[in-house]
């Protein structure tokens, strides 16, 4: 059996883009009709040259090639043009191919990806979700930089009850970021306005949730060292789950160094790529809860093998998702045969237009995933529906603030 033909799409979606403005599939085809999805996340690229750059990595070095060798595949991607060092594009690349690959290697034997790396050790994953606000607008990281100052994340009145909304749904955590926007001029000294702002979220969503909910602190490496030290000692008692990316992950001794300064467990890894990032960051001791995004840090296997240095180093596991659902595919097979999974990042319930791409939507359940039992990663792409849906915008996502981010203009 050998890989005969690729095809991509830039898929748009539609508004309130949970999940992103778009998402990047790729299909491969064998020579005896077994097809594999697979899904880029996060190339710095506009999405049609992401396309045109996956179809000539397949091209060079997947077309002709048997899915089974994923090892000698990733190996070959990853150093050519004397490669051989972590980075967004050709991580991205790899991830989706990658992914494609392992759907029809399952899909050959008859078995999903997970009974092919260990068996299935979770038969229900716990999730969470980002605090979205009724309206769609001023929500996520999709508009952060332009809607910043008017994000239910860090509006003191909106956050609880919406908090509230999500609880009664079933989930059992919650994740926001009270120090929005992401800056190109990152990081940045934190105002005290905003660290009382931040401060006083926390505290209203801990007295709207109790402990129903974990707190999920998702702060995408705004603060400097000192100000994420800062805000970390006013929010320990709120009992956070984590503090995410408290500062850039460029620099894993600024970040043990918050890890060492705080009670809350550090979380990183959605801009980390490849197992060497992840050993750095575990060597350091910078963070002990790991989120790999797994269409951008180098597929199913890369991960699994990131799992693994985790697990001898007590740390967890909770796959990064603000993509598209063949990643949350990707994300729930390695969930499912991991046993230092922790929680898996959820775009909702995984309804709206995220069930209306598969053709059989992920089953979500009273705040838990339910890992699916079909052959390969257990999700198909409705192609009929990606083909209605092109993105034809050269946007590059997630968009950040050009210029610097003045303290002065903070919540207001």
């Amino acid at each position: 059996m050998k890989i005969k033909e690729v095809k991509t799409w830039a898929v748009e979606n539609p508004p309130p883009h949970f999940g992103g403005p778009f998402w990047v599939f790729v299909k491969l085809t064998t020579d005896n009709g077994i097809s594999g999805y697979g899904e880029a996340y996060g190339v710095p690229f506009s999405p049609s040259r992401v396309r045109s750059l996956i179809e000539d990595v397949a091209e060079r070095h997947v077309i002709g090639q048997s899915p089974f060798q994923i090892e000698t595949m990733w190996r070959v991607i990853y150093s050519s043009g004397f490669g051989q060092h972590p980075e967004f594009t050709m991580g991205g690349i790899i991830s989706a191919l990658e992914i494609a690959c392992w759907d029809i290697v399952g899909k050959a034997v008859g078995q999903p990806v997970y009974n092919l790396l260990g068996g299935m050790v979770s038969d229900k994953l716990r999730s969470y979700t980002y605090l979205y606000p009724e309206s769609g607008v001023g929500s996520t990281p999709d508009n952060a930089a332009t809607n910043a100052r008017r994000s239910v994340h860090n509006d003191p009145d909106i956050a609880p009850k919406r908090a509230e909304y999500y609880v009664n749904l079933g989930f059992t955590a919650i994740g926001y970021d009270p120090v929005m926007p992401m800056g190109s001029f990152d990081p940045r000294q934190i105002s005290l306005e905003r660290l009382d702002n931040a401060e006083l979220v926390t505290k209203n969503l801990r007295d709207a949730v109790g402990s129903k909910a974990d707190l999920l602190v998702k702060t995408h490496g705004e603060m400097t060292t000192s100000s994420a030290i800062r805000l970390a000692k006013r929010l320990e008692k709120y009992d956070p789950l984590w503090f995410e990316e408290p500062v850039p992950p460029e620099n894993k001794n600024e970040m043990a160094r918050v890890a060492h300064s705080t009670s809350i467990p550090v979380a990183t890894g959605e801009r980390l790529v490849t197992k060497y990032d992840f050993a750095e960051l575990l060597n350091k001791q910078a963070a002990s809860i790991l989120q790999p995004a797994l269409a951008r840090v180098g597929g199913i296997l890369e991960a699994k093998k990131i799992a693994g240095m985790a697990e001898a180093h007590y740390a967890q596991m909770a796959p990064h998702l603000y993509a598209g659902p063949i990643e949350a595919a990707a994300n729930i097979q390695l969930a499912t045969c991991s046993p230092n999974f922790l929680i898996q990042e959820s775009i909702g319930m995984f309804d709206g237009f995220y069930a209306e791409i598969l053709k059989k939507p992920i089953q979500w359940q009273d705040g838990y995933i339910i890992p699916p039992t079909e052959s390969g990663i257990g999700y198909e792409l409705d192609e009929a529906v990606a083909d209605a849906h092109p993105y034809t915008e050269e946007k590059v996502f997630p968009p950040m603030e050009q210029t610097p981010y003045v303290a002065e203009l903070e919540g207001r």
